[in-house]
């Protein structure tokens, strides 16, 4: 579905839904990542396992938007020994049918913020707020075409790419319906709504985008978008995704972003205008529901510390009369203080 650059083809299996033979790369990341959000109870998640075998460790995350704007959130760095499955930090994706059907489950703790904010500062974050138990069991069902999947050369053999400046080589994305449940603590939470996942694979560094905006958008089961706007440190933008509508795909050409914001540069609302392939052409108003900010650091060869902050907004948004539900995902570098995308 997606469009490969001149030379190049972009292939997708079915067995791409299982993990790979890792690159020798140092920095290679799988990923597997999933949301959903219930229109009627205006609640939701996101969930996410990266597995980087060649460091010993995957990444974990589990983010609930709970009633009240409480948000309880997790996040680990579970030892791995491999990439045979998407299993660690309790939780697990399981592929029952490819493109079709996936399950995710997590046992294991969450810390309840009263105040989303406070994950500015993890350690504070974790140490003020309640630590409870929570549970998650979510059946998905694919609702829409695979958009996506790994770039390659004419012939089938992989490109050549630099570790130290990718993102992923390969990545697929898929609207879903979700069913089934959160437990946090003594709430459990029978939910049932849309959402959308991803896939990626290859060498990763947060560091290597300057600044992107990422909208996965459901309005019900057969609307739905997902807008894209990746820009690297040259200012050139990447306008990208789809609008998923009747059960096809139609490709977006060109979008923008307009955002409002609060005094920390966090999203609190925003318009997106989207033209496609086929000439439709939308407005979508966002209006941020419960807003979470996280953050990914490392230090660079020169030993020079770089800051990646991620702020994660349930959204409510709104589209030629329908209402509904998603996240408005913002990264951008933090330089002297100040995400480098601000006002974009």
């Amino acid at each position: 579905m997606a469009t490969a650059a001149p030379g190049t083809k972009i292939r997708l299996l079915p067995e791409d839904e299982y993990t790979h033979t890792p690159d020798k790369a140092s920095n290679y990341n799988e990923s597997m990542y999933f949301n959903m959000f219930d229109p009627a109870r205006k609640i939701g998640g996101w969930f996410r396992l990266g597995n980087r075998p060649n460091e010993g460790h995957a990444e974990m995350t589990v983010c609930l938007y709970l009633p009240d704007g409480r948000v309880a959130f997790t996040y680990g760095r579970p030892k791995i020994s491999g990439n045979a499955e998407m299993n660690a930090g309790g939780m697990k994706f399981e592929v029952i049918e490819p493109f079709k059907r996936l399950r995710v489950t997590y046992s294991g703790k969450v810390v309840v913020l009263a105040n989303p904010f406070d994950m500015a500062d993890p350690a504070r974050a974790f140490k003020d707020n309640p630590v409870v138990p929570c549970e998650v069991e979510l059946d998905y069902e694919g609702v829409s075409p695979m958009f996506g999947g790994e770039t390659v050369k004419e012939d089938g053999s992989p490109l050549d790419i630099d570790p130290e400046k990718s993102f992923a080589k390969a990545h697929y994305e898929q609207h879903m319906a979700a069913k089934g449940r959160f437990k946090v603590g003594e709430e459990t939470f029978e939910v049932e709504g849309f959402g959308l996942r991803d896939k990626s694979w290859g060498p990763r560094y947060w560091q290597a985008i300057h600044w992107y905006r990422w909208l996965p958008i459901n309005f019900g089961r057969d609307f739905g978008m997902m807008i894209s706007i990746v820009t690297n440190d040259e200012g050139k933008e990447r306008h990208g995704g789809m609008v998923l509508k009747d059960g096809k795909y139609d490709l977006i050409t060109k979008c923008s972003i307009d955002s409002d914001w609060d005094e920390n540069w966090y999203q609190t609302a925003l318009c997106a205008k989207v033209e496609t392939e086929s000439g439709a052409t939308y407005e979508i108003d966002g209006k941020v529901l419960s807003l979470i900010p996280l953050r990914n650091r490392r230090k660079d060869a020169d030993g020079t510390e770089l800051n990646t902050r991620i702020t994660e907004g349930m959204t409510e948004y709104r589209c030629n009369g329908m209402v509904g539900y998603g996240l408005s995902e913002y990264l951008d570098q933090i330089v002297d203080g100040k995400p480098v995308g601000a006002g974009h």
